[in-house]
């Protein structure tokens, strides 16, 4: 802790001073490109960071939740995971830190991943009594279903997902057939997206379940309700997530953690290169952007990467030192 706590008073006073922050020992350096966009993404602008900015060598490799864990932990390698969303191996983690072999550093994903049910904010606008899921429930005439406009829809989330026992327990709870609603399942994430889609091309309303950050919430502007209620782990456990439950309470979605990992070995060997990543983050609305953007033009995570670093100076160069912030910027 005494080394850390040198460690930030040593860069505030560089960044202070604005005096170069190359480092001239960084080496080589792995980092692992997870298979989602947004932690694909920031794996590629940390390379992009690293090495034009700090003097890196910089190698990407394919990553997953567990294995990519399971091998930081046991293997010391690779070097960094960019965006690891914590909940899953929480226990874990909290042990491979307390043991030395782990460092968390920032938390990337500022807002956390967000799930819930959403509506067009066209619909919110034009009805400002709708805050909350109960509220919408009230209505089945502003979100018809397609098959059948004389009943509401809800939209679930993909089969083989665990957000569609959540989603469905939780239309349970909430009435959702009683007041007139039919929970209708999308088949798949593409089928999902598009019934957002045509909502908006249609100019109707949509309610149904959706998460953040992603392209979707980047090309359309949607709202999320409230469920009312706290979110109750332990009533999630006992019923939300478990297919089948008899007598499902109104509950609301976790917040899921993301933060950047790092071997012990890593943290240890380069404190300008350790000090930016336990300090960048950025916010699901700016993700959604870059998101979109992507989809929007079929390009790669390294493409959005650098569209990200030419498009949004004013977030990113607040990260890190000026002379760091100058040399990225001469190489885009």
């Amino acid at each position: 802790m005494k080394t850390l706590l040198i460690s930030a008073v040593f860069a505030a006073a560089l960044w202070t001073a604005a005096a170069p922050a190359e480092a001239d020992d960084c080496g080589e350096v792995s980092i692992a490109e997870m298979k989602w966009a947004s932690a694909g993404i920031a794996a590629n602008f940390d390379k992009i960071i690293l090495e034009k900015g700090y003097g890196c060598s910089v190698t990407i490799v394919d990553g997953d939740t567990l294995p990519t864990f399971a091998s930081m932990n046991e293997k010391g390698t690779p070097d960094i995971a960019s965006e690891y969303w914590i909940n899953s191996v929480r226990a874990l983690l909290d042990q491979a830190v307390k043991t030395g072999r782990l460092e968390q550093g920032a938390e990337i994903l500022a807002d956390g991943a967000i799930e819930g049910w959403w509506i067009p904010k066209f619909i919110a606008d034009a009805n400002p009594d709708i805050r909350s899921v109960e509220h919408a429930l009230k209505h089945p005439e502003l979100f018809p279903a397609e098959d059948d406009p004389s009943k509401g829809a809800v939209y679930n989330c993909p089969a083989d997902w665990s957000c569609q026992i959540s989603t469905a327990n939780l239309f349970k709870a909430l009435g959702g057939e009683r007041n007139g609603f039919e929970l209708v399942d999308t088949g798949s994430p593409k089928g999902l997206d598009a019934s957002i889609a045509r909502a908006f091309e249609n100019k109707v309303g949509w309610l149904g379940y959706y998460w953040a950050p992603t392209a979707i919430l980047g090309k359309y502007d949607m709202t999320r309700l409230s469920f009312g209620v706290a979110h109750d782990k332990a009533e999630w456990d006992r019923c939300t997530a478990v297919a089948g439950c008899l007598r499902p309470e109104v509950n609301s979605y976790p917040v899921s953690r993301a933060f950047t990992l790092m071997t012990r070995s890593f943290a240890s060997r380069d404190d300008p290169v350790t000090t930016y990543l336990r300090t960048r983050k950025w916010d699901n609305a700016t993700i959604n952007e870059v998101l979109a953007w992507q989809d929007e033009n079929r390009e790669s995570n390294a493409d959005a990467a650098m569209h990200f670093l030419r498009n949004y100076e004013s977030l990113w160069t607040k990260w890190v030192p000026a002379d760091v912030a100058e040399k990225v910027k001469a190489s885009l």
